[in-house]
C-alpha cells in the first residue's frame, strides 16, 4: 500500500506503522508533512514552555541505560535545596511559562515526599495556582502520588523506556524493585489518581527491533497516555549498555527514527502533548525545532541552576 493511502486510513495497524517507521524519501516527507497537518489541525501552532528542574540526581535504580544509575560512583551527587528550586520556579512564572517540571532520580523517602510537597505548596502560593507542574520523579507508592497530586501537581511523566518485557529485562538488573510488572502499576496508580499521565520510550536501544517501536506507539495509544516525552537512546560510557555500543545504528538514523516515532504518534493521537526532548538537540542542533514542525508542541528550556547542570549526566554530550 502506498504511504499516501496508509496515512488516510481510519484505523493503523501494527504492520501500516512498521510500514510508515521504514518509509524514506519522498513517503518520509509525505508523513512528515501529514503528521504536521494534524498537529497544526488539533493542538495549533502553539508551543508550550514547560521550565524543566532537574532537582536532584540522587537515584536508587541501577538501570543499565543511565548515567546517574547507583552503581556509578563517578557521579558527584546532588540535590537542590528548597529555596534554590523555588527561586527557578519564580523565574518561570515571571516570564511566562505555562508550568514547570520538577525531575529527579528515583527516591522512595518520607523526607524526599515531604520536600515534593512543600515545593508544590509553595509554588501554588506564589503563582496563584496559575503555574501547573510537571512531576518526573519514578516508581512511587499510590499515597505518594495522592499527596502530590493533591499538593499542585496536575501531570506526571514516568517513562516505560520499552513496552518490551523482555526487552525490558535486558535494560535492568533482575531484581524486586526493576520489574516492568511494577513500572505498569505505577503508570495505572498515577491515572487513577487523575493525573495526566505521561510515559515514552527510547528509540534505537541494543537489541530493539522496529516491531518493538511500532507495539511501544500501539502501547502509548492503547493506555490513552495525556503527553509523550521520547527520543533517541545516546549511550553513557559508565553504564552496562555501552558494551554494545558497536551494534548500535548511527546517531543520525537513530535521530530519523525518533523523528518518525513524534510524526507516527501524532496520528494516532492529534491531541496529546508531545515533547521535543533534548536528546534530539545532542544529535542536530535544531533537532528540537525539526520536532516541533512535524508534530512535537511542547518546549522544556533547562532552568536548573547552572552549578548542578555538568552533574545531571543521564547520556553523553547532553546540552547543559
Amino acid at each position: 500500500m502506498s504511504i499516501e493511502t496508509l496515512l488516510h486510513k481510519t484505523y493503523l495497524t501494527k504492520d501500516d506503522i512498521i510500514q510508515l517507521l521504514q518509509s524514506k524519501g519522498d513517503d518520509e516527507k509525505l508523513l512528515f508533512d501529514f503528521s504536521g497537518e494534524i498537529k497544526l489541525q488539533n493542538v495549533g501552532n502553539t508551543v508550550h514552555l514547560r521550565g524543566l528542574i532537574e532537582l536532584s540526581n540522587i537515584c536508587e535504580k541501577d538501570c543499565y541505560y543511565c548515567g546517574i544509575r547507583k552503581s556509578n560512583t563517578n557521579v558527584q551527587r546532588y540535590s537542590i535545596s528548597d529555596d534554590e528550586v523555588l527561586e527557578a520556579i519564580q523565574y518561570a512564572y515571571d516570564k511566562g511559562y505555562g508550568s514547570v517540571a520538577l525531575q529527579s532520580g528515583e527516591i522512595r523517602s518520607n523526607a524526599f515526599s515531604e520536600k515534593i510537597t512543600r515545593i508544590l505548596q509553595k509554588t501554588t502560593k506564589l503563582s496563584n495556582g496559575k503555574l501547573g507542574v510537571t512531576l518526573s520523579c519514578g516508581e512511587q507508592t499510590e499515597e505518594t502520588y495522592r499527596q502530590w497530586f493533591e499538593a499542585g501537581a496536575n501531570r506526571y511523566l514516568l517513562r516505560i523506556e520499552t513496552s518490551n518485557r523482555e526487552l525490558y529485562k535486558k535494560l535492568h538488573p533482575n531484581d524486586d524493585i526493576h520489574r516492568f510488572e511494577r513500572r505498569l502499576e505505577a503508570l495505572e496508580m498515577l491515572k487513577k489518581t487523575g493525573y495526566q499521565t505521561g510515559t515514552g520510550v527510547m528509540i534505537g536501544l541494543p537489541f530493539q527491533t522496529i516491531e518493538d517501536l511500532a507495539d511501544d506507539l500501539l502501547f502509548m495509544k492503547n493506555f490513552d497516555i495525556a503527553m509523550c516525552g521520547m527520543g533517541p537512546y545516546i549511550e553513557h560510557h559508565e553504564t552496562p549498555l555501552y558494551a554494545f555500543k558497536d551494534s548500535l545504528m548511527p546517531l543520525k538514523e537513530r535521530f530519523n527514527l525518533s523523528l518518525k516515532m513524534i510524526a507516527i504518534l501524532r496520528i494516532l493521537m492529534p491531541d496529546i502533548n508531545i515533547a521535543a526532548t533534548t536528546a534530539l538537540q545532542t544529535i542536530e542542533q535544531n533537532g528540537r525545532e525539526r520536532a516541533i514542525q512535524i508534530g512535537a508542541n511542547v518546549l522544556m528550556p533547562n532552568i536548573t541552576p547552572k552549578k548542578y547542570r555538568d552533574d545531571y549526566f543521564l547520556y553523553e554530550n547532553k546540552p547543559v
